[in-house]
């Protein structure tokens, strides 16, 4: 296990870069709407101390990438992701979340095709896996452009809190698939 340096990377119309305690009340804009917190792992963030608190704890995760995405028209930190090896399974599975105002304008599938573009390329990754709430299907189709394919499966996700649990649907893409 280790701690990933998080490097700057960039598409089109975002800079994806690491996050900073700095960052926590552009960061509850989307972590404390409850719209977008609806199918997250975490609880609605109930003040801008709780999204310092979530900050502070990215430095010290292991065997993952977490970023920040800013908006290149604006400088606009807009959301954030994370792609994590999962080194018992032998892939990569990864996560993100957008503010509200900023759904629907393809830049979560921009950022994540980046964060998996970027895990290839540094680490030779070939196979990944993600899940969304059933109840989220945008979610689904993000994975859906990152080319990976609903496998069939579902499964059931738990708040990092015990509060909520919602079923899923668990998306993959495997070494010879196109992305």
């Amino acid at each position: 296990m280790s701690v990933f340096q998080i490097p700057v990377i960039e598409t089109e119309r975002l800079i994806l870069r690491p996050l900073s305690v700095d960052d926590a009340e552009d960061v509850f804009k989307w972590t404390g709407d409850p719209r977008v917190a609806e199918f997250m792992i975490y609880s609605t963030h109930e003040s801008v101390e709780v999204s310092k608190e979530w900050l502070r704890s990215l430095d010290t995760l292991e065997n993952e990438y977490s970023w920040g995405f800013v908006r290149k028209s604006d400088g606009m930190l807009i959301g954030s992701g994370s792609i994590r090896l999962r080194p018992d399974e032998g892939r990569w599975s990864f996560g993100y979340n957008i503010r509200r105002d900023c759904w629907n304008n393809g830049y979560t599938t921009e950022a994540a095709q980046r964060m998996i573009r970027f895990v290839r390329e540094t680490h030779g990754a070939d196979r990944f896996v993600s899940e969304h709430a059933v109840d989220n299907p945008a979610s689904g189709r993000v994975m859906e452009k990152c080319g990976l394919h609903f496998t069939g499966d579902y499964g059931q996700c738990t708040s990092f809190d015990g509060k909520k649990t919602f079923k899923t649907k668990i998306y993959e893409l495997n070494g010879g698939d196109n992305q």
